[in-house]
């Protein structure tokens, strides 16, 4: 029985598609550093080997499917080509895999993790759907009707995708590493959108998604008047936020989600849309929405003694923006302490003053040093000169971690997409 082995399985993607492999009653063996992340936890869960890279690892009768983040010149896909053993960049392998299905992407510069998860559970409560998720969540449903996946447009990754369905939440400047332009970002979602099989549900508030050509309908939801699925009447409660849904005019129905916020509200819209046009009854996704608990580092929130922490995955300043709005809409009463840790330098640089901007919206603010990534490792900024622009901005290390302790019936919102979860857990460690 062939095996396949992920090279750089601990990525969100890899352990995600790792884990449907292994569902579907695939062989699964991966490789990656030795460094602890998240993502490996499911993957010991189901008793997935994970091995240190070597090319010895490589065997024949294997398929590789590899992490985008390593180049052709990695050990184990030079082994692979002496070996003859087919090798593949993980774009491509799930570009050929999701045609068994009834494919649905879900794509955006903000809001696809969570678009992503909240389709595949209300999805998954009423027909047999296999879905993968940008947090590391993957599950394989033998005889699915739906695959739900999250498509990654840094690096133009998606375009190795052509779906039945595509939801589209928005189109913002990110990945200055990669992306030269609004318009370049604008570019490579219109060529994707000319790959769609069956529609398109783009958010009508994003004015760049309005610019979209396509050969199938879009559907447009949002809060916005003039899209065919929008959001009235939203009211923040105790529990959630109620709003009704009006399509093409008339009236539909009433939804309350467990999140807040505008952006949480249009993450639901697509959803409500996407299973309306596939027939899904009102009832069912009433239900289902109010059930959904999250994907994992987005808004994870524990008490811990007077305080409330929360984890997320925020990295840009539109995500921490609208974060720290869902903490004061839901903590109205208490102060928000917002612990940031920047991802790359080239982002930081590119977006140095809306940064500190955005941050300037919380009670206080502490910043960890810049994380860099596998592709970017060093840079000629410090975080002091973030520390510049923000008033009051102090500096956290591990070292002096106990400077939260003064921050007592405060919500602390850790933010980052680096590891800014060892700082939680040293605090959480510190105080228990």
């Amino acid at each position: 029985m062939k095996t396949y082995h992920f090279t750089g399985i601990k990525g969100a993607g890899m352990s995600a598609l790792a884990q449907i492999l292994d569902d579907l009653n695939e062989n699964v063996q991966g490789s990656d550093i030795e460094k602890t992340f998240f993502t490996q936890k499911p993957l010991e869960k189901k008793g997935i080997p994970l091995l240190p890279f070597s090319k010895d690892n490589i065997k024949t009768g294997q398929q590789v499917i590899f992490s985008a983040a390593y180049g052709e010149d990695h050990d184990e896909l030079v082994r692979a080509r002496e070996l003859n053993v087919k090798a593949q960049v993980y774009p491509h392998f799930l570009g050929e895999f999701i045609q068994q299905f009834t494919s649905i992407a879900v794509t955006g510069s903000h809001g696809k993790t969570s678009t992503t998860g909240l389709l595949s559970h209300v999805l998954g409560a009423v027909k047999p759907t296999s879905f993968l998720i940008g947090d590391g969540t993957g599950k394989g449903t033998k005889q699915s009707t739906y695959f739900v996946f999250e498509a990654c447009e840094y690096r133009r990754h998606f375009l190795h995708y052509s779906p039945d369905y595509c939801i589209m939440t928005n189109i913002d400047f990110d990945h200055p590493d990669y992306f030269k332009s609004i318009d370049d970002v604008v570019c490579a979602f219109q060529t994707m959108a000319m790959q769609i099989k069956k529609a398109i549900v783009a958010c009508g508030d994003d004015p760049h998604l309005l610019q979209l050509q396509a050969n199938v309908p879009t559907l447009y939801y949002g809060i916005g008047d003039g899209n065919d699925y929008q959001a009235r009447n939203v009211q923040s409660t105790s529990t959630g936020t109620t709003f009704d849904v009006y399509v093409r005019g008339d009236l539909y129905g009433v939804f309350t989600i467990p999140g807040y916020g505008e952006h949480n509200v249009r993450n639901a819209m697509a959803v409500i849309a996407l299973c309306h046009y596939e027939q899904i009854s009102y009832d069912e996704i009433v239900a289902h929405l109010m059930t959904f608990s999250g994907v994992k580092r987005r808004f994870s929130e524990k008490n811990h003694g007077s305080q409330i922490l929360i984890d997320d995955y925020a990295h840009h300043p539109t995500e921490i923006a609208v974060t720290i709005d869902a903490v004061k809409k839901k903590y109205a009463n208490r102060g928000v302490t917002a612990i940031f840790q920047p991802h790359t330098y080239t982002r930081t640089k590119t977006f140095l003053h809306e940064f500190a901007a955005v941050l300037g919206q919380a009670d206080r603010v502490y910043l960890c040093d810049i994380f860099g990534s596998a592709r970017e490792c060093t840079g000629s900024l410090s975080i002091e000169q973030l520390q510049e622009l923000i008033r009051g901005a102090e500096l956290l290390g591990e070292d002096n971690i106990q400077l939260l302790k003064r921050h007592e019936n405060d919500v602390l919102l850790f933010m980052g997409a680096g590891d800014i979860q060892r700082y939680q857990q040293a605090y959480e460690k510190l105080s228990s």
